[in-house]
């Protein structure tokens, strides 16, 4: 098989621009397609400004910032990534879209290309058994801000052959991460053990133990957690958590992975965290206030 040396990238948020950058930043000439061109160009101002503050900081030099997204382009067309030798899906935790979008892939990628998905919790066998190609596809799961986070999950399923579990696995120590190999569960490995713990916060704040900022403050400090589950939460997206939450709960049938009711009353009610301005927290003010959630 040839090696990895060019790369196709499905979708442009907040995960797809991040992964796009980091391919591009380690050399590989990328491709990213986004169903309009409103949103390529906001994922294109990410990536830039992204690229612009590293830089400001003294980690980048211009040169490479340049040299960077002049290896990245930018398309709403599908076909534009059949000659890609890794396509990485990083759209909406829909298993139907997400199929839809690997057959019509599958007919117009070469033999020799690898599908991989960055889903964080849908099962790869699901998409897998979508394609032509179940033994060329596997998981990579990266983390948010792609650019930052060194981890990246290498997820094999029962389908995937030895030889794309390695390019897989070697393409993601190209791009300057650190690799570790998860079986195909749901969850994987950081989910399945973060998702329980982040949700069981919701259900001590609804028996009354503690507040948003002591219990955010005690797992800060009684722990060495960089930020409390409440500001992680905000951080990740309630709206994301409860999708994942909802899979995983379907896939296990356990009550701890079951969407807490006030994380189901938050979501409904539009509080998705940091990118709506309000979750836990109240990102109107600085620093962000408490949201009084009537409880």
């Amino acid at each position: 098989m040839p090696d990895i040396t060019s790369v196709g990238v499905l979708g442009c948020g907040l995960m797809g621009s991040g992964i796009a950058q980091t391919a591009a930043a380690a050399g590989f000439t990328t491709v990213v397609r986004e169903i309009s061109d409103q949103l390529l160009d906001k994922g294109k101002a990410a990536i830039a400004g992204s690229l612009t503050k590293l830089v400001e900081k003294g980690k980048l030099d211009a040169g490479a910032r340049d040299a960077t997204l002049g290896r990245l382009r930018f398309t709403t067309k599908l076909a534009d990534l059949k000659d890609r030798d890794i396509v990485i899906e990083a759209v909406t935790e829909d298993l139907e879209l997400k199929n839809a979008l690997w057959k019509e892939l599958d007919a117009l990628c070469p033999p020799h290309t690898i599908f991989a998905s960055n889903t964080s919790s849908l099962t790869i066998a699901a998409m897998a058994a979508a394609t032509q190609r179940a033994d060329r596809f596997v998981g990579l799961h990266f983390f948010n801000p792609v650019p930052l986070m060194k981890l990246v999950e290498v997820v094999r399923t029962v389908t995937t052959s030895t030889d794309t579990f390695h390019r897989a696995y070697g393409f993601a120590k190209k791009l300057g991460k650190e690799p570790v190999s998860a079986k195909d569960n749901s969850g994987f490995i950081v989910n399945l053990l973060l998702v329980p713990y982040l949700l069981d916060a919701i259900r001590q704040l609804e028996h009354g133990v503690a507040s948003v900022p002591d219990i955010d403050k005690a797992m800060q400090l009684g722990c060495g957690y960089p930020m409390g589950p409440f500001a992680l939460l905000d951080f990740v997206g309630l709206d994301t958590t409860c999708k994942i939450a909802e899979i995983m709960f379907a896939e296990y049938r356990e009550q701890r992975y079951a969407p807490p009711p006030l994380l189901k009353r938050m979501v409904l009610a539009g509080y998705y965290g940091k990118k709506s301005g309000k979750g836990f927290y109240d990102y109107a003010a600085s620093p962000p206030s408490i949201t009084d959630l009537g409880i």
